[in-house]
This record gives structure tokens, C-alpha cells and sequence, in this order.
């Protein structure tokens, strides 16, 4: 058999199945590739080797008897903005450094007991707040693979870098404006981002629900089969529905001839995409027309002016402004990042009515597309605006830069979670420097299974290769 890490999830699952493979062999493998890799590429939080060899030999146990759950045996790690019970759980941040909670969140809990063994907790920024992984808990940020000096992207970043790195088969994220699709861009890998409420929130509700859980992996299948584990929404849930259909079974057939709308201006003013995103929406185009598809080029659906940009950074300092006293005892507030500093202090200059009108301005922005998108069934567009960028490029400037820098790297992700539409970032190519590039569908709501068997159709057809970065090989 091949180096284990070299095997898809799906396959790991039917060798672990047949007996080929021990959840030990298999957790083992894992575990010596994140003690030898680790420390150059920043993918993990907080290692269990311990516990998860125990969990694997009670998946073992199981398997032995014939008696399994989805995903029995299989290593996992969850990203660091989630609950695990019994698990240090830091949020990303040093002012949590020791907190371990005593529950797993809703989705955790569906991983847990499908089976999945738990090797640790990937990393992340500070309360997910940045689409670059660094934080005061790492020495580490988390990099892509491809090129170790550059950022992941985030706030999935260090998940994005273990599954590229093959320290796990497959990888737990989240996505609040694009921190599945752009890691998953980052490092050559597909990510998706449900529907609003097919994955629960649990334990937290909103009514401005804009970020939700999904799958990083490096087949279309892999990320299926985990969304179908995560899909069981929990029975309070606002926008919560369940899909009629399995996800991994409707990734095994071509979706039906498609009405493709395409893109590649960023919608920012003053701003030009790389001329290699350009290529990889282009690519992408043109396989889609092959397959049979109508792909139509038109005019952005809405532009992200100057209000526009000051609505969303009143919603996120928002945001950041609540979360944070929440979580963190004024006593160790010393400990939060720079940026995060700056976030509260934006949000405690905001009235109520300021948010507000930020949240009624992006209603009316996210509206936009979904009128315009009304007549098709699919967006295409790159899934950043350029490739992964070097460490330390968002605070060259300073914390009052970060969020319009971010912005610009990342403009085509954000108003998907407004809209609450799904999406897939699939990879696209390397460029002549090896820096991985990748493109956005965007599905109708609540046609998560038709999204994917279409990003299925694109990978059957050969839209990128099964490529690795070096350290695959160590």
C-alpha cells in the first residue's frame, strides 16, 4: 500500500473498513508526519497524541465487531474556534490559552460520535477575525505549503495547511466571508461553504446568520463525504433544513446542463485582479462551456463602493466588539492582538443605530446579487483576487490597513455569506513561481448537492492535477 497520507479520505475509510489499515496504523501515521512537519508550517494549535490513540483503539474495536459509524477510525482535527470537551479550545487567542471546555459544540459532537479520531485543534487567528492565521498562541503563522513563506490564508488557515501537507486526510473549518474558500485557494485544495443553516451554529444563534462550518479536503468527494456528517442541523436552529439527498452520492453524477454567470472584475474600484486569477476563471470557463454548459460573462452584480466598505468594517468591529467581553475577562485583555485591540475599540465608538444601517446597507448589497443572479444557476469567479501573499503583509502599514487589505485579497467571497448561497473553491493551477490559484461556484440557495456534483464534473475533467507541495514527499 501507499504511504497512508497519500490515500483519500474515502479511501483511508474502505481500507480501514476491509482491515487493511488500523485506525493505530492509520493515527500513527498522522501523528509522526505533525511531530516531524509541524514546526515549519503552522497548521496546529494543540496536538492529543495521547487521546487519540485511545480513541483509535476503541475505532478498532468496532471495527473488529463489524460495527461502524461514517467516518469510525479516521484521524481529524478541529479548527480552534470550536468547543471540544476535554480539549484546550483558545479561540486563537493568548488571553485563552488554558481554557478547556467542558461540552463539544453541536457539530463537534456529530464529528465525535461518527467516529472520528481527534489528533487536535487546528490553527487559526484570533477569534477568526483575519483571512491570514497568526495569532499570540503559535509560534507559528500558518503558510501554505507551496511556499512556506506565505500566509494559509484564514481564518482556516492551519486546516487548509494540514490537509495540503498531508497531516490529515481531511480537515473541519468555518467560513464567516471566506475563510474556507480562500485557504482551500491558498493551498490547492477544494473548500465549501453550505447553504445558510444546513450546518448549525449551534450553540450560538443569530439572526444575521453569515457564517457557518464545512469541509477543506483534496477531493470533491472527501469534502462531501464529511458535509454529509456535519449536515444535521440542530433542532433550534433558526434557518436550520436538512438536504434530501447525500452528498457523496450526488457528487457520482454530472449535474444537468447549467446556466453559468462569470465574472472576474473585483467589484472594488482601482482594483485589477492578477492577470492569473483572470486565467483560472478563464480556464474554468472554458471547461464548463466543453461540458455543456452555457457560461455567460457579465458585469459584476454589485459594486463594493466606499459606504459600501465602511458598512462591512462597522458589521465586523461589531462583531469582534461583542464576542470579545464574552470570551475573555477584562483582566487578560492585555493579551489580545493588535488588531483585535483595534476592533473593540472601533466597535465601543458605534451606536446602535450605526450597526444597524450597516447591517440594512449589506441586506440591500447582498440582494443585489441575488436578483441579478436570479436568471442563472451558477457564479463563476476567481476565489481571490491574487496568489497567497507573504508573512507579514497585512500589518506592513499597520492595524488601520488590515481590513482594506484584506479586502482587496479577498473581494469576492464576502457577499456569499451575505446571501447565504453555497460555494466551492476548487483549485485552478500553479503559476510559473509554484503559487497555487483557485475559483469560486456559487450555487442557488439550498442547492448544495448541485454545486457539488458540478465541482465534481470539473475535477473528473481535469481542471487541475493531483499536485502536492515538497514536504508531501518527507
Amino acid at each position: 500500500m501507499s504511504d497512508l497520507h497519500e490515500l483519500s479520505a474515502s479511501r483511508q475509510l474502505a481500507a480501514l473498513r476491509t482491515g487493511q489499515v488500523s485506525s493505530r496504523d492509520l493515527t500513527e501515521h498522522y501523528l509522526t508526519r505533525i511531530d516531524r512537519l509541524d514546526r515549519e508550517l503552522g497548521a496546529f494549535m494543540t496536538v492529543t497524541a495521547e487521546l487519540a490513540l485511545r480513541e483509535a483503539a476503541r475505532a478498532d474495536e468496532c471495527l473488529a465487531r463489524g460495527e461502524w459509524s461514517s467516518l469510525c477510525g479516521l484521524p481529524l482535527a478541529i479548527k480552534d474556534l470550536y468547543p471540544t470537551a476535554g480539549i484546550r479550545t483558545t479561540f486563537g487567542s493568548a488571553a485563552l490559552g488554558d481554557h478547556v471546555p467542558t461540552e463539544d459544540s453541536w457539530t463537534v459532537g456529530l464529528l465525535r460520535r461518527a467516529g472520528a479520531v481527534v489528533v487536535g485543534k487546528t490553527n487559526t487567528p484570533e477569534f477568526g477575525a483575519t483571512c491570514y492565521t497568526e495569532n499570540g498562541v503559535t509560534e507559528r503563522p500558518a503558510v501554505t505549503p507551496y511556499d512556506p513563506t506565505r500566509y494559509a490564508s484564514g481564518s482556516s488557515g492551519g486546516a487548509a495547511t494540514a490537509v495540503a501537507a498531508g497531516l490529515l486526510p481531511v480537515g473541519h473549518a468555518s467560513d464567516g466571508a471566506g475563510s474556507i474558500r480562500t485557504p482551500a485557494a491558498a493551498c490547492h485544495l477544494v473548500g465549501v461553504k453550505p447553504s445558510r443553516g444546513l450546518v448549525s451554529a449551534a450553540p450560538a444563534t443569530s439572526f444575521l446568520s453569515v457564517g457557518t462550518e464545512g469541509p477543506i479536503a483534496r477531493t470533491v468527494a472527501d469534502a462531501a463525504l464529511l458535509l454529509d456528517v456535519m449536515a444535521c442541523p440542530w433542532p433550534g436552529d433558526l434557518y436550520g433544513w436538512c438536504s434530501t439527498t447525500s452528498f457523496a452520492d450526488a457528487v457520482t453524477h454530472p449535474p444537468r446542463p447549467l446556466k453559468v454567470a462569470m465574472w472576474t472584475d473585483t467589484g472594488l474600484d482601482g482594483l485589477d485582479p492578477h492577470p492569473e486569477s483572470v486565467h483560472a476563471a478563464e480556464r474554468a470557463a472554458r471547461l464548463l462551456r466543453d461540458l455543456g454548459h452555457d457560461v455567460r460573462e457579465i458585469a459584476v452584480p454589485a459594486r463594493c463602493d466606499e459606504l459600501t466598505r465602511q458598512a462591512l468594517a462597522t458589521w465586523f468591529a461589531s462583531s469582534v466588539g461583542l464576542v470579545v467581553p464574552t470570551l475573555v475577562p477584562p483582566g487578560r485583555q492585555h493579551q489580545l492582538q493588535p488588531y483585535t485591540r483595534h476592533l473593540v475599540a472601533a466597535s465601543a465608538e458605534f451606536s446602535a443605530g450605526d450597526v444597524m444601517r450597516a447591517q440594512s446597507m449589506l441586506a440591500r448589497y447582498a440582494s443585489t446579487f441575488l436578483a441579478v443572479l436570479d436568471d442563472y444557476d451558477v457564479a463563476l469567479t476567481p476565489t481571490t483576487s491574487g496568489p497567497p501573499v507573504p508573512i507579514g503583509y497585512y500589518l506592513a502599514d499597520g492595524v488601520e490597513q488590515v481590513s482594506d487589505l484584506m479586502l482587496d485579497w479577498s473581494c469576492y467571497t464576502p457577499w456569499v455569506n451575505l446571501t447565504g448561497q453555497p460555494a466551492v473553491s476548487v483549485p485552478s493551477h500553479l503559476d510559473g513561481d509554484g503559487l497555487p490559484y483557485g475559483v469560486q461556484l456559487v450555487g442557488r440557495q439550498r442547492h448544495d448537492a448541485e454545486i457539488l456534483a458540478l465541482a465534481a464534473q470539473l475535477e473528473e475533467g481535469s481542471l487541475w492535477s493531483d499536485l502536492h507541495p515538497p514536504c508531501w514527499y518527507r
